[in-house]
């Protein structure tokens, strides 16, 4: 099949470890609890497992604030577990691939601990700093992705250090070679345990720029969003080509980069022969409902067409150079049934619907957890209840702009983080069956009828709508290497394209609304039915929510 790579012909389950299965009863999910799942994840199609950070740390955000880059959280497990995990994968062929976060760390790490005791400490250019502007305010108006400003005073060194995120989570100095290599030693100390590759977080901002002056402000606050100021900075492919060659060359292994903010038209710097990573997220198809940069609040409509031409242009970007990662869902997005589609969708044909998009685009399928049994977005009733840091800040940053205490509890409602951070949901027991304990995080309300039993049991469940379509993909040469040709492009109800080889075009459609929508009949007169989430169908009509897969033989 074109000579496809292992991690092109397979789908990726992301699993967010805390909330995916405890076998301790701590309420926190651990690694022998992903091991004891791996036959699960291998009846649905898996050949990688990507986890969140499973390091050592404060969890001020959730892990992802590392205060230890070569050793195991204990609330995880011990490295034991983790040579077990990767024993048990590969006997399934599923590789294990690591999250590294790399534009900042903990500031309970060790290196930062050094770096703020004193300006002639031997790291103490490993982070950002700098003095204060001379009325003793922070060196810029730069307002830090969770809100507030992305500088935070340090009494030791008497100067402002960088964050890019949260104020425990501080910018390390990619200028500094030791600092590079400090990072890259890491990654190889992975790959040595055998993991089939990394997930690269946030890493747009890792280069800054060389001077920094105050931006133009884009809120009431008088700050500026810090992603505009430093994301995605001329230089920054540079240092990621040092960590292709130091680390990624000569590896059987995937990497996918987040890149939040880079173009369709750039993606070729990224990926591809003349890129760095073998896949990039980019977030333009799902961040349609944000206008504002990095302030996820006054949410906004868009169209069908929107999210086509989005994806339409990654396809293209990707066509002759380059491979991309299909996605819907991930732990720092709601769930695509609230995101993309109707108020009021049927969460099962709404899932179905999704699932068929994702698992017959060009590219290779990242599924997050609880994704294939159509888990839903939680709406809890304070903003006490909510963990997630993000979702305190920006419901701060949305009472500063001058909404209600409701309507910023309704943008937390879809934006946070949380809805996809609820515990796994197994059974219809006691805690879903993810936990004996108390569950870090609540258990969806939902979890007696949405839940892995009940759904395995189910033929007609979206478990199984899942399995049977990543089954399809895998057996198809059209879905898993064919090109992609827009169909209905200027439809606003149904998303329909073609995957086509030399001597097959498969034809995807799928109705986005809650009505019976109509097509020319005449585009499938030479194909036949072979999939869909309806029990019965007919040419040139779509129920509502309805996916269908036609294929045809070119003669």
């Amino acid at each position: 099949m074109k000579n496809l790579k292992w991690w092109q012909k397979t789908s990726v389950y992301q699993i967010y470890p805390k909330s995916f299965m405890d076998t301790t009863g701590s309420g926190t999910g651990d690694i022998v609890g992903i091991t004891s799942k791996l036959d699960y994840l291998k009846k649905l199609g898996i050949g990688a497992i990507w986890l969140t950070p499973i390091y050592p740390s404060p969890q001020v955000d959730n892990g992802y604030d590392i205060s230890d880059y070569t050793a195991i959280d204990p609330a995880y497990g011990t490295m034991a577990d983790f040579d077990k995990l990767i024993a048990e994968g590969n006997k399934r062929n599923i590789r294990v691939v690591m999250d590294l976060v790399y534009n900042h760390s903990s500031d309970k790490h060790k290196w930062f601990i050094e770096s703020k005791s004193s300006r002639t400490n031997p790291k103490a250019d490993w982070y950002i700093w700098r003095d204060a502007k001379a009325d003793g305010t922070p060196p810029t108006n730069w307002r830090g992705i969770f809100g507030g400003s992305a500088w935070q005073w340090c009494e030791e060194r008497q100067q402002y250090y960088l964050h890019t995120f949260a104020v425990e989570q501080p910018d390390l100095n990619w200028e500094n070679p030791e600092v590079r290599q400090a990072l890259f030693d890491a990654a190889n100390f992975w790959l040595d345990k055998g993991v089939g590759g990394f997930r690269i977080d946030a890493i747009t901002y890792i280069k800054k720029p060389k001077i920094f002056v105050d931006g133009e402000p884009d809120g009431k606050d008088g700050m500026v969003a810090i992603h505009t100021m430093t994301a995605n900075t001329d230089g920054i492919l540079d240092f990621l080509h040092e960590f292709k060659r130091k680390v990624f060359d000569g590896h059987d292994i995937f990497t996918v980069g987040e890149a939040n903010g880079v173009a369709a038209e750039d993606l070729n710097k990224w990926v591809g022969a003349d890129g760095v990573f073998s896949m990039l997220f980019e977030f333009s198809h799902v961040n349609l409902s944000i206008k504002d940069g990095e302030i996820w609040c006054r949410r906004t409509d868009w169209k069908l067409t929107e999210l086509k031409q989005a994806i339409a242009n990654s396809q293209a970007a990707t066509k002759n150079n380059g491979w991309y990662p299909i996605f819907f869902e991930n732990h720092d997005k709601p769930r695509s049934i609230n995101h993309f589609m109707p108020k009021g969708a049927d969460s099962v044909k709404a899932a179905k619907a999704m699932a068929t998009i994702l698992l017959t685009l060009r590219g290779t399928p990242f599924i997050f957890e609880g994704q294939e049994l159509g888990f839903t977005n939680i709406a809890w009733d304070s903003i006490e209840k909510y963990d997630d840091i993000q979702s305190h800040g920006q419901y701060e940053i949305a009472l500063n702009e001058g909404f209600s205490k409701d309507k910023a509890l309704e943008f937390v409602h879809f934006f946070s983080r949380d809805n996809a951070r609820t515990p796994m949901q197994w059974s219809a027991d006691e805690n879903a069956g993810f936990t004996t304990g108390q569950s870090w995080l609540p258990i969806h309300d939902d979890y007696k009828i949405c839940n892995a039993a009940v759904e395995d049991a189910d033929k007609n469940s979206v478990l199984n709508y899942f399995r049977r379509l990543d089954d399809l993909r895998q057996h198809s040469e059209t879905l898993l290497s064919g090109d992609y040709e827009e169909l209905l492009k200027d439809d606003e109800k149904i998303f329909a394209f073609i995957r086509a080889t030399e001597n097959k075009k498969v034809y995807v459609l799928v109705n986005f609304t809650l009505d019976e929508v109509k097509f020319p009949a005449e585009i499938l007169s030479q194909a036949k039915f072979i999939f869909g989430s309806y029990d019965k169908n007919k040419i040139g009509v779509l129920q509502p929510l309805e996916a269908v897969i036609y294929e045809e033989a070119i003669k």
